[in-house]
């Protein structure tokens, strides 16, 4: 592929994470603007008014600072998720906020949930076990550079890292156990 065509697939392969992030963005920064918080859309588990959280919830943050801590991680697992798997991407994507969510609404205690973390474990769990299962070099190096930038993310998934009661750990495990299920990779 020459230089010029892989820069235009990297640069296409930003533009539905950069969406996701922006809307991150513009969720949080109406809320600050309007003295209003839509936390109450989240996911509240087993109730009929958090079942609209399951699509909702990564889009919402407690925080600048929460808001900030899924940008990154959000924005380079998702381009990296659209470059390598294009054919599939969007699927992948669907599922994994589908899955977290729905698991979380199951399964989580009770509590509202919100945030990208669950959906950015997903992607990053989907991202490690697809390329060491597929088997292809790339894909398997990226693996690699998954665990390298990521792989710290384990502990996130055990609750007594998390003494804070408004961590959900729950999203964590979810995401994580609902892509690495082989399964579920398409």
């Amino acid at each position: 592929m020459a230089l010029k065509e892989e820069k235009q697939k990297l640069i296409r392969s930003t533009f539905v994470p950069a969406l996701f992030v922006l809307l991150m963005w513009v969720v949080k920064l109406a809320e600050t603007i309007f003295s209003y918080r839509l936390s109450f859309l989240g996911v509240s588990p087993l109730t009929p008014e958090g079942l609209s959280g399951i699509l909702l919830a990564p889009f919402l943050h407690g925080d600048w600072n929460h808001l900030m801590a899924n940008t990154v991680p959000m924005f380079v697992l998702g381009s990296a998720l659209f470059y390598f798997y294009k054919p599939i991407a969007y699927r992948v994507l669907l599922l994994t906020i589908l899955l977290t969510g729905l698991w979380v609404w199951l399964g989580a205690r009770e509590a509202t949930h919100i945030g990208a973390s669950g959906v950015i474990y997903g992607l990053s769990a989907f991202l490690l076990v697809s390329g060491l299962i597929r088997r292809h070099p790339r894909l398997m190096a990226l693996s690699m550079v998954v665990v390298f930038l990521y792989g710290g993310m384990i502990w996130g998934v055990f609750p007594e890292f998390f003494p804070e009661k408004n961590i959900s750990w729950e999203s964590h495990l979810a995401g994580l156990v609902g892509r690495v299920n082989p399964g579920y990779l398409l």
